[in-house]
């Protein structure tokens, strides 16, 4: 963060509660006026818990953040055989099968991981691999190689530090090798295998039951198995494939545990929701113009609704509707560019894509996606209505950043009001970075497990692109919490909130994450229903609001 930010921040703060005794010069320019206007009588509806999960978290960052929800998935998930608990890392590294380190988080997809999940109170989600092999290993649990070297020949890369015989599959001259033999690194897996997983879990956890739940997803992003696992299925599934897949693994699992949640589809983002993998594999090659199974299996409807009309008609295989979704503006890159003044705007911008009708995605996608309210749309309409919607897996990047924490802040702002119902980040940042504090000025703001409220209400700003604003009631003490987000760069905010249909004079304390820190500032009181802050750039602001009479 440069100077010019910190000269603003710190004029914010000195404006925002008297008696901090800060100075600073004035920042470049002057603050942004904002009106906030709160109902607390509108849009009254409860944000569930489990919007603020994580994926591979720790017992202790689930205890910190009170983290309801833990999500162990990804692609080598896919498969993973729990009998040898090894795993296959597909493309991601030379298509190895290893087995899983113990110690590491990143590794666990079996008991382990349930034990550390439940030993924080939060309830575990597990992948249940379909492609129809899972990874095998060799004497003495050595790694073994899809595509070894010294059997198929020179590749254009290799395993730079461990089995140096596994190659990428790529031949020297550019070409991918084909005809390789399954059996090299993974051996055949069926449903009752599965099936046989879940009873072991039972006998060691005991069945699922309200209050006691678990989650089990259908594998993870079927339309790119041909991509990331194209040393086990190198031809993309049909969508008839996954649908029939889906309601074997679905009644595999609930035979071992009847009030087991099955959860999917599991799709990777705009092209898994409208083409099989299939259909995307034909593509590269012959376009999107006549994808077979869009002609011919779909009948003309995207592949996504597809899978639930025909899961509609075997009956109720799954209890959750789930998809991916990762912005396609360079937000999410590890490169250099993910902080560059323009991707930071581009990150702004493009939260946008999970709630308004009127976006129209400038990337690729070059359509509006509004996809918290299509997928309802979608399980209303081809499901059974009501039916839970989740993004068991996003990511906006930037985790160490101030802008990946407003981020961050802004999409647990959105999930709470648009009603989704499951969420889980991919990746849990590290507890020195922005956007794990982003998480705890939600969930754990004063250490003692006070967080935003549990019902949402009405919250209008006049552009969300430079600040958003989220407010709920809290049921526990009456408070009305609000997270104000100041998305802009290099400018801060002149916030003025305006309270209807609550009390019209009361205190307010304030918590609030600036420079990759939490602090509380000084409380104050608010009076005929209007509270006026500034607040400094790239900042994230909670309010917690104790009225003197609430209506």
């Amino acid at each position: 963060m440069n100077l010019r930010h910190r000269s603003a921040q710190a004029l914010a703060a000195t404006l925002l509660w008297p008696g901090l005794a800060l100075s600073a010069p004035a920042p470049q320019d002057p603050p942004l006026p904002v009106r906030i206007a709160i109902d607390a009588a509108a849009n009254r509806h409860p944000i569930s818990p489990l919007i603020y999960g994580l994926s591979f978290a720790t017992t202790q960052t689930l205890q910190d953040l009170r983290v309801p929800i833990n999500r162990s998935g990804g692609n080598s998930a896919s498969a993973y055989n729990w009998r040898l608990d090894a795993r296959n890392a597909g493309k991601d590294w030379y298509f190895e099968s290893l087995p899983v380190n113990p110690d590491d988080i990143n590794d666990q997809f079996g008991a382990r991981f349930v034990a550390l999940t439940q030993a924080a109170g939060a309830v575990p989600m597990l992948t249940i691999p379909m492609m129809g092999r899972v990874a095998k290993l060799g004497p003495d649990r050595r790694p073994l190689a899809s595509f070894s070297i010294s059997k198929y020949g020179p590749q254009e890369a290799h395993d730079p530090s461990g089995l140096t015989d596994a190659g990428n599959g790529i031949d020297q001259y550019g070409q991918p090798i084909v005809g390789n033999d399954p059996d090299d690194a993974s051996v055949p897996h069926a449903p009752q295998s599965e099936e046989k997983r879940v009873e072991e879990l039972v006998r060691k956890f005991g069945p699922a039951h309200a209050g006691h739940e678990r989650y089990y997803l259908m594998d993870n992003e079927p339309s790119l198995w041909q991509l990331i696992h194209r040393d086990i299925h190198p031809v993309g599934a049909h969508a008839s494939e996954i649908a029939a897949k889906v309601i074997a693994y679905s009644r595999a699992v609930k035979a071992a545990d009847p009030k087991a949640l099955v959860v999917a589809p599991e799709e990777w983002g705009w092209q898994g929701y409208r083409y099989s993998g299939f259909d995307q594999q034909y593509a590269i090659e012959h376009g999107l113009k006549h994808a077979p199974d869009r002609q011919h299996e779909t009948h003309g409807m995207d592949y996504v609704p597809w899978l639930l009309a025909q899961w509609k008609q075997a009956g109720h295989p799954i209890d959750v509707f789930s998809l991916h979704f990762y912005p396609q503006s360079d937000e999410y890159s590890e490169t250099d560019k993910a902080d560059t003044p323009a991707i930071e705007l581009a990150r702004n911008r493009s939260t946008r894509d999970l709630w308004d009708p009127n976006y129209k995605d400038p990337t690729w996608i070059n359509s509006v996606v509004d996809l918290i309210p299509r997928m309802r749309r979608w399980v209303d309409t081809y499901y059974y209505p009501g039916t839970p919607i989740a993004l068991t897996e996003y990511s906006w990047g930037a985790d160490a950043s101030m802008n990946g924490a407003t981020t961050q802040a802004d999409l647990l702002g959105i999930f709470g009001r648009e009603g989704l119902d499951i969420a889980t980040r991919w990746g849990t940042p590290a507890p020195a970075t922005p956007v794990y504090k982003a998480f705890k000025l939600y969930r754990n703001y004063d250490g003692k497990g006070s967080g935003f409220g549990a019902t949402s209400i009405a919250d209008t700003v006049p552009d969300p692109d430079q600040v958003s604003s989220f407010a709920a009631l809290r049921s526990r003490d009456g408070a009305m919490t609000i997270a104000v987000i100041n998305k802009q760069l290099d400018r801060a905010a002149d916030v003025t909130v305006a309270l209807d249909h609550f009390a019209d004079h009361g205190s307010a304390q304030a918590w609030q994450l600036a420079d990759n820190a939490i602090s509380r500032l000084p409380d104050r009181g608010y009076a005929d229903g209007r509270m006026h802050c500034v607040l400094p750039p790239q900042s994230v602001t909670l309010l917690v609001i104790h009225g003197a009479t609430p209506q």
